[in-house]
């Protein structure tokens, strides 16, 4: 049993050590710097930079923007080393091999298999690639995972619908949700009611980013309007307290994101975040990178931020392993075995860390 009146020191070294979980992360954020130099250099793609210095500069890992759109612009850059089946299938596997290094058990990575037909790939092989990769980690380290198909908000509802379409095919063969993602203001989730009508009849999880560079409106759209079973980031819920509760009721985890979010420019500075109002409501809040490399941070970093920043204790720690696994789209069995064993260990880790 977690002592809730003990508070102990915890260092990195323990948030590395915890068993973790990534549900909110990009593919196309989440390259090794390395990587990009490698697979532009084999494809013969000209970055603009040479050095793993001047890439650096150029894409700005962890630099905060003036908003979202402009944090966006980092993509650029990864997406055009991300038009092959070998690189996607090395990029996937990597990730996996990241994630594994520092104790994730279990990760969902998304992704819009659209923004990566520039060469003539089918979006069938797209995501083929993708899963392959990600399956040849799981062999190799022992880590689970599943991919989310993104739809994208600013390019059209008609290109959601097909990416709707493609996770449908993909149920059950690598493919656990559908999202929206991609520019939130000026584009609301409701325009894309298509796909996600799709997505809904056919039994597919939801979860959009919503929250982040617009109001509690978009959140109230991606429940009530798209079928949302998790909201991505979900920062500004609190402006609205009869949504809040409503989540919070319903047990609709919450994706937070918290370097991220001081990127982006959705709130000011880390103190300012409302992550620990939402996790002591009671809300289900999880802990997520959003972008290795884009946001510069890791899942042990997120886990080490949110400890230090607010004063986590024993209790919260716990509570957010558990929300994690909980909350993922994993099937009920898997879930439910992983969660029974990841609890005993989490207990015996904070347990051997408060002597």
């Amino acid at each position: 049993m977690v002592n809730k009146n003990h508070r102990p020191t915890f260092s990195r070294d323990f948030f590395h050590a915890l068993p973790k979980t990534d549900l909110h992360v990009h593919l196309d954020g989440s390259l090794r710097i390395a990587t990009i130099l490698e697979l532009a250099e084999e494809q013969g793609v000209d970055l603009g930079v040479k050095t793993e210095d001047e890439l650096i500069a150029l894409i700005g890992p962890g630099k905060v923007h003036a908003s979202l759109s402009d944090y966006l612009k980092g993509f650029e850059t990864t997406l055009k080393v991300m038009q092959t089946k070998e690189a996607l299938y090395r990029v996937a596997y990597e990730l996996a091999e990241d994630n594994a290094k520092e104790n994730v058990s279990y990760f969902e990575v998304r992704y819009a298999p659209v923004l990566h037909t520039n060469e003539g790939l089918s979006s069938a092989s797209i995501l083929e690639s993708v899963i392959a990769g990600l399956k040849a980690a799981e062999k190799d380290f022992g880590i689970a995972s599943g991919v989310i198909v993104c739809g994208i908000r600013h390019i059209s509802p008609e290109i959601s619908l097909r990416m709707a379409e493609l996770a449908v095919a993909f149920k059950n063969k690598g493919v656990v949700g559908f999202d929206l993602a991609g520019a939130e203001y000026n584009y609301p989730a409701k325009d894309h009611i298509d796909a996600f009508n799709l997505i809904l009849s056919n039994n597919v999880n939801v979860t959009i980013h919503a929250g982040e560079a617009y109001g509690p409106d978009s959140i109230h759209q991606a429940l009530h309007y798209c079928g949302a079973h998790r909201v991505g980031h979900g920062t500004r819920l609190r402006e609205d307290g009869d949504l809040l509760n409503y989540v919070n009721d319903h047990r609709i985890p919450l994706e937070v994101c918290l370097k991220s979010n001081t990127q982006t420019g959705t709130i000011e500075k880390i103190e300012n975040h409302p992550f620990k109002f939402y996790l002591d409501l009671g809300v289900r809040v999880t802990l997520n990178t959003d972008n290795r490399l884009i946001t510069d941070t890791t899942v042990t970093d997120e886990f080490y931020l949110a400890y230090k920043t607010f004063n986590l204790t024993p209790n919260n720690i716990l509570d957010l392993v558990i929300n994690g696994f909980k909350s993922s789209f994993m099937p009920f069995e898997q879930r439910k075995w992983m969660l029974k064993k990841v609890k005993k260990s989490v207990e015996e880790l904070i347990a051997a860390h408060s002597k």
